[in-house]
C-alpha cells in the first residue's frame, strides 16, 4: 500500500492534485439588456428533492458574465450536453467580451424556455429552468446561487427508458479537472456497474415500526414502502398531524395530506402506495 503524504492547499487544488469528477452543464442566462450569454459549470448540487419545489446550488465566480447576469435577471438554465457535444461545451468556456452571446460559436440551437427567460439548448438532453431564491457571495470570489426548479425539460424518449439504457443514450460527460487551466480532461461512460443496496440484518423491519396509534391496513402498507431509515421520522409526523386534526386512526388520507403539506407530489406518493 503506498504511504500517504500531505500535500499543500493552495488555489486550484481541486484541479492540480485532487481528482474531483463531476458533471459538466451550460448555463444560459441573460443579460439587463436581454443579450444571451453562456458558459459551463460544474460546482452544482441539487437539494431539497423530495418536495414540490426540489433547489439547486450553483457557485459561480463572482466576476463572471452568468453570475452578474443572474443578480440581475434572477433567472438561469441548466443545460446537460451529451459528450458528442464537448468542443462546443468548451467554446463557451473561452473569455468572450461582455455581450457577446458564445452560443453563436459552437452548434447549439437555442430554443424558447417553458418557465424562464433564458434560452435553453436543444441537443441537450436534459434541462432545469430555474429562478432565484438567495445569492450568497462569500469571501474572496465566489458566489452560491440556490434556485428553485421551475422546470425539468428532457428529451421526450428518455422518459419511458430504464436507467441504465438513459444513462447510456444520454452519455453525459464526466469533468475529471484540468491541467494548468489549459487543457480539460473529461471521461464518459464505459463500463458501467450497478449495486444494489440491500439491508443489514438490523436494519429497520415491518415489525420494527413501532405506532403509537392505530394505522389503517392502506396506510401501514404505504408505511411500509417508506425506506426503513425514514420510518421513525415518518410515524411520528404523521401521527402528530393526525391528533391535531383530532383522527383517532391514521388513515392514508392523513398520509397523504400530511405529504402534501411538506411539498411530496402525488407521483411520489404513489410511489409509497404501490412499492415502486
Amino acid at each position: 500500500m503506498s504511504k500517504k503524504e500531505e500535500i499543500k492547499i493552495k488555489p486550484f487544488w481541486y484541479s492540480d492534485i485532487w481528482l474531483f469528477p463531476k458533471l459538466i452543464t451550460i448555463i444560459t442566462t441573460l443579460d439587463k439588456e436581454g443579450n444571451v450569454n453562456a458558459g459551463p459549470y460544474s460546482h452544482i448540487m441539487q437539494y431539497d428533492v423530495m418536495t414540490k419545489n426540489p433547489r439547486m446550488i450553483v457557485g459561480f465566480r463572482q466576476d463572471s458574465h452568468s453570475f452578474v447576469n443572474i443578480c440581475d435577471t434572477g433567472e438561469f438554465v441548466i443545460n446537460c450536453p451529451s459528450a458528442s457535444h464537448l468542443d462546443d461545451m468548451m467554446e463557451t468556456a473561452k473569455f468572450y467580451p461582455e455581450g457577446v452571446n458564445e452560443l453563436e460559436f459552437t452548434k447549439f440551437t437555442q430554443i424558447p424556455s417553458l418557465k424562464v427567460k433564458p434560452p435553453s439548448l436543444k441537443e441537450c438532453p436534459q434541462i432545469a429552468e430555474c429562478t432565484v431564491d438567495e445569492i450568497v457571495k462569500l469571501e474572496k470570489s465566489t458566489g452560491i446561487v440556490i434556485a428553485t426548479i421551475q422546470a425539468i425539460v428532457v428529451d421526450e424518449e428518455l422518459e419511458t427508458m430504464g436507467r441504465e439504457e438513459r444513462i447510456r443514450t444520454m452519455n453525459l460527460p464526466i469533468g475529471m479537472g484540468d491541467e494548468a487551466r489549459q487543457d480539460y480532461y473529461h471521461a464518459t461512460v464505459g463500463e458501467l456497474t450497478k449495486h444494489r443496496l440491500g439491508q443489514p440484518k438490523n436494519a429497520m423491519q415491518g415489525a420494527d415500526a413501532v405506532t403509537n396509534m392505530e394505522w389503517d391496513k392502506e396506510a401501514m402498507k404505504m408505511l411500509m414502502n417508506v425506506p426503513p431509515p425514514l420510518r421513525k421520522m415518518v410515524i411520528q409526523s404523521t401521527e402528530e398531524h393526525a391528533v391535531e386534526k383530532k383522527e383517532a386512526v391514521v388513515t392514508s388520507e392523513v398520509f397523504t395530506e400530511l405529504a402534501k403539506s411538506v411539498g411530496m407530489d402525488p407521483e411520489v406518493m404513489e410511489r409509497f402506495r404501490s412499492g415502486g
